[in-house]
């Protein structure tokens, strides 16, 4: 069996719900991205650089390079952007990502101006005292007509709005609400910073141990994954392998729980590399690292984006699970620790 150095935990989760207080909706996530090129900037064996569309690429020259990797997770998350300043002076939004309205209702943001102001909310049915519209606030569907951000501020009206320096294309993120309790994280957007935090956790195990990875890898942290193109650039030609990490969607009918890494072998695009999938099993298993296999109906990821804009590779799809996914969300440590451990365990794969 194969042994492999302990994984930092302390930093595993300190840069995980760091990272996760950081806003990135897609298009937003420059604020990340600069967070994780200051943590990378730790490990000088790893050179760095931003591609155009600003992705964080990090490359680490192997023992070989004749099969070489890829290693991608996304920092982008769900979000919204002002499609509306109501006569009222609320906010209607437009969605940035999938997800259903109803998961965000309620919920805190912070709307981010063209001037660089910052202003907080609440996203809120346009109806939603129950003492004034009664069964109305139960009745009334979900959709963005019916929803509207309530701002912290002195406004009646659309001028009053503008006034504030706010106006359509404004960027909106809803509040993480992170927690960690009795080995649980429980924050919105585990999607998909739960695994940018594995991977570097993965890059800070091999440094602190002085090893290097068995072939030149490149690592990606994409920033438009939750719109469909992600990594459909930024990596090298010579590129064979690329592993993208990803969550595990966890619910009936699933395989994956919250206490295992899982290996997709399928998802709404399709099956995944089918000789790469069973190596990365292989790899688990000599680790001693438990896993689930699991198939995701409503789920895409970067290397299909890679995938579909030419990429010639080999990919493999694994992940924490999560439960609750673009939603409420919540892992384990144990199942942290675990995607952690099989990325290393691949990187150091003959």
């Amino acid at each position: 069996m194969t042994t492999l150095p302990s994984i930092d935990t302390d930093f595993l989760l300190s840069f995980l719900t760091h990272l996760l207080q950081i806003p990135s909706p897609t298009g937003f996530t420059q604020q990340a991205t600069s967070y994780c090129d200051e943590i990378l900037a730790a490990f000088p064996s790893v050179n760095r650089w931003q591609n155009r569309k600003g992705g964080l690429i990090a490359q680490w020259i192997g023992e070989r390079e004749d099969c070489q990797r890829g290693v991608t997770a996304h920092v982008d998350t769900l979000g919204a952007m002002v499609k509306e300043i109501k006569p009222n002076g609320r906010l209607k939004l437009t969605q940035v990502g999938g997800y259903a309205w109803n998961t965000v209702e309620g919920e805190g943001c912070t709307l981010f101006t063209q001037n660089g102001n910052t202003l907080r909310g609440s996203f809120l049915l346009t109806k939603a005292s129950f003492h004034v519209y009664g069964k109305q606030v139960s009745e009334l569907s979900r959709e963005a007509d019916n929803l509207e951000v309530r701002l912290d501020a002195r406004t009646t009206n659309a001028a009053e709005t503008r006034a504030l320096g706010i106006e359509v294309g404004d960027f909106v993120a809803f509040d993480p609400r992170v927690e960690v309790t009795a080995g649980f994280v429980r924050s919105r957007h585990l999607d998909d910073k739960a695994c940018v935090a594995c991977m570097v956790s993965a890059i800070k195990t091999l440094h602190d141990n002085g090893l290097t990875p068995a072939q030149t890898t490149t690592f990606l942290i994409s920033n438009y994954e939750e719109v469909g193109h992600g990594a459909a650039s930024g990596f090298p030609p010579e590129m064979a392998e690329l592993l993208v990490v990803d969550m595990a969607a966890v619910g009936e009918g699933q395989n994956s729980d919250e206490f295992h890494a899982s290996l997709c072998v399928k998802d709404s695009g399709g099956p995944y590399h089918h000789p790469f999938s069973q190596k990365l099993k292989r790899i688990a298993e000599q680790a001693g690292i438990p896993y689930r296999v699991d198939i995701y109906p409503h789920y895409g990821s970067d290397g299909e984006a890679y995938w579909r804009a030419g990429g010639d590779v080999a990919v493999g799809l694994i992940g924490p699970g999560v439960d609750a996914s673009h939603n409420y969300e919540r892992t384990h440590l144990d199942a942290l620790l675990a995607t952690t451990q099989w990325i290393v365990a691949y990187l150091l794969s003959e």
